[in-house]
């Protein structure tokens, strides 16, 4: 496949959240008859993981990538993507010296649109993207966490952070907020919105009862 093909493949990939069909529609479009029978057959990632815990892809947008990047601006230290996609948001937190960078995606397409726009970025060898379930990663050497997950997958994911992140972390959830804990500070409006919880004060909060933990 040549560099102009793959460009059309990752334009398809980053422009649409992807379900069984939509993949099936893919393969039809780009002729790889391969994809679609993983799509059809085996959707890595999906058969490992319980149904109330799988979550889409729907790719970020600009706004959401910008809004996520203020509010960890001027953070350091390790940051995490669970649920990369595209690989989009670890690109951005490197550029802005959340070092290292490390994604979390079972999809292996996704996994390799994310690595392929790293490497036409220039950061193929900067910012790593591993084929590894989110509920199995050990996250207590991050201190910067982006979660662009579902609302029914944030009360399993809130007592596995509450369990492993250190105090001086933050964590940043677009689209949909951490029901029960208390944001930090948020910006944006609708789904453009994000929420960064600090997780010295969720904690805090959830020993005085002001906030609940889950």
């Amino acid at each position: 496949m040549d560099a102009e093909a793959l460009d059309e493949l990752a334009g398809q990939l980053q422009g649409e959240a992807l379900g069984g069909r939509g993949l099936l529609q893919l393969a039809a479009t780009t002729g790889l008859a391969a994809y679609a029978v993983w799509a059809a057959v085996l959707m890595p990632g999906f058969r490992r993981v319980p149904l109330r815990l799988q979550v889409p892809y729907v790719p970020s947008s600009a706004q959401q990538v910008a809004n996520v990047m203020g509010l960890l601006r001027g953070r350091t230290g390790k940051t995490a993507d669970l649920g990369s996609g595209d690989g989009r948001l670890v690109i951005a937190a490197y550029k802005q010296g959340l070092r290292p960078a490390v994604g979390y995606e079972l999809n292996p397409w996704l996994l390799w649109l994310a690595r392929y726009r790293a490497r036409k970025a220039g950061y193929h060898e900067k910012v790593s993207f591993l084929k590894q379930d989110l509920w199995k990663a050990n996250l207590s050497d991050c201190y910067n966490v982006i979660v662009f997950l579902a609302p029914g997958v944030k009360p399993p994911l809130a007592a596995k952070l509450l369990a492993e992140l250190p105090d001086e972390a933050r964590v940043v959830a677009g689209r949909f907020p951490f029901p029960s804990w208390p944001p930090s500070s948020t910006i944006g409006q609708g789904l453009e919105q994000a929420w960064a919880y600090d997780m010295k004060e969720v904690r805090r909060a959830a020993r005085s009862g002001t906030g609940c933990a889950l």
